[in-house]
């Protein structure tokens, strides 16, 4: 292949462009009320479906959505606050209160349109009763250096919430809700996407401290004390509250996969897709990657050259050095030091919403030449400074915010020997 770079950024666009809200989320929109249409929502994708529902919608409405800051989009009506993500700030915080004022007192004949998608966790903070922004974000930050999956992470953020978990539907009751939801988690889990606002949640306040302990995350007492209290249990399956809810999921992983399969299909390239669920270090994963990659190559299992190996899901970063990381890049120089330079195997990993962890890169591009280029790749991978690495290789791949999120996307391009 003349340019493996430019074939495996065009099979992450394929990847985006089957996820943007534009595309997905006009065919999901519910009838039109009776009395009037509220729409809510939060994600990195909250903008782009508020200017889609705008664009489509037969009537009247109003509402607030939140978005992580620069992931903004125009609208009339629905107003867009921009917050800070992955640690929550003010702004995010004062918006998911006004939301949760917003929905209360509604009649049986109005609508709740509800917009979710990857990043409302950070992005919708309300502390619950008795805590502070503070309280959350010191939790935030330590779960995310944690090591922590995105599944444990939601359930302690439920637990110290006014409006996950489900409270956000329980408080538009008796109004209709109807949430339209991109999904960014593996498994699609509804009650894990943005911490399921709308969602009856399963898990339960001593789960939530069982993983505070788990990864040995100091909590502040007032913060024990809640997780302690019955008041911290979120509403459960078979609650009448989520009698008039209904959730749809409208695009996620397994879809930008099989856009990006056939995109690779119509380049003459075998596609393959792993799955749309891969957890665990991401490091790890790009080393057990490799030795895909590597027996492809030379014995044409699990699938002959020229192929690319199609994955998607969440890995996680244990954070012990100070470098600039991303799960993405990580990912990468792990895989990249265990090929060790073996030729004709190509790698892309990045995040569908453009940004790698809290970096400003999309993700990154591997060559078999990067380890001849970055000759101090170990100890860069010792720092968590992967972003670094691939800085020095040429290899960030910047998109900019794509206003989806369908979490990450990595394609391993293994051409002919």
């Amino acid at each position: 292949m003349r340019d493996p770079r430019s074939f495996l950024i065009g099979l992450f666009q394929s990847a985006i462009d089957a996820a943007l809200p534009a595309r997905v989320l006009s065919r999901q929109l519910p009838e039109r009320p009776r009395g009037k249409t509220l729409v809510v929502g939060a994600g990195k994708a909250a903008a782009a479906m508020a200017a889609a529902v705008e664009a489509e919608w037969d009537g009247p409405l109003q509402g607030l959505v939140v978005t992580r800051y620069g992931h903004g989009a125009p609208t009339r009506a629905i107003e867009v606050v921009e917050a800070a993500h992955p640690v929550p700030d003010a702004a995010g915080s004062q918006a998911a209160a006004r939301m949760l004022a917003s929905v209360r007192g509604l009649s049986a004949d109005d609508l709740v349109l509800c917009l979710i998608s990857g990043g409302g966790s950070a992005l919708l903070a309300a502390p619950a009763p008795g805590l502070t922004l503070d309280d959350k974000r010191a939790i935030n930050k330590a779960l995310l250096a944690s090591g922590a999956g995105i599944a444990e992470m939601n359930c302690v953020r439920k637990h110290l919430s006014a409006v996950k978990g489900g409270r956000l539907a329980a408080a538009a009751a008796p109004a209709r809700v109807v949430s339209l939801v991109i999904s960014d988690v593996p498994g699609d889990d509804l009650s894990v996407i943005a911490s399921g606002p709308t969602v009856p949640d399963p898990t339960t306040s001593a789960q939530a401290l069982a993983i505070l302990a788990r990864y040995r995350i100091a909590a502040p007492e007032r913060v024990l004390a809640h997780l302690q209290s019955p008041a911290s249990e979120t509403p459960k399956p078979g609650d009448p509250a989520f009698a008039r809810v209904e959730n749809r999921l409208i695009a996620a992983p397994m879809l930008s996969l099989r856009a990006a399969a056939s995109a690779a299909q119509a380049a003459g390239v075998t596609p393959l897709i792993l799955g749309d669920a891969i957890e665990g270090e991401a490091r790890e994963v790009g080393k057990a990657f490799a030795g895909l990659a590597l027996s492809c190559r030379a014995h044409s299992v699990p699938a002959a050259p020229p192929c690319v190996l199609l994955s998607g899901g969440e890995t996680t970063v244990t954070v012990r050095g100070q470098g600039r990381g991303g799960r993405n890049a990580e990912f990468a120089l792990g895989l990249a030091l265990a090929l060790d330079g073996a030729e004709g195997v190509y790698a892309l990993a990045g995040d569908t919403d453009g940004i790698d962890g809290s970096e400003d890169n999309a993700g990154v591009f591997a060559a078999p030449d990067f380890l001849a280029r970055v000759a101090d790749a170990r100890a860069r991978l010792d720092a968590n400074d992967a972003y670094g690495a691939f800085a020095a290789a040429d290899g960030l791949v910047m998109t900019g915010p794509t206003l989806t999120n369908v979490n990450d996307f990595r394609a391993i391009y293994v051409g002919p020997v």
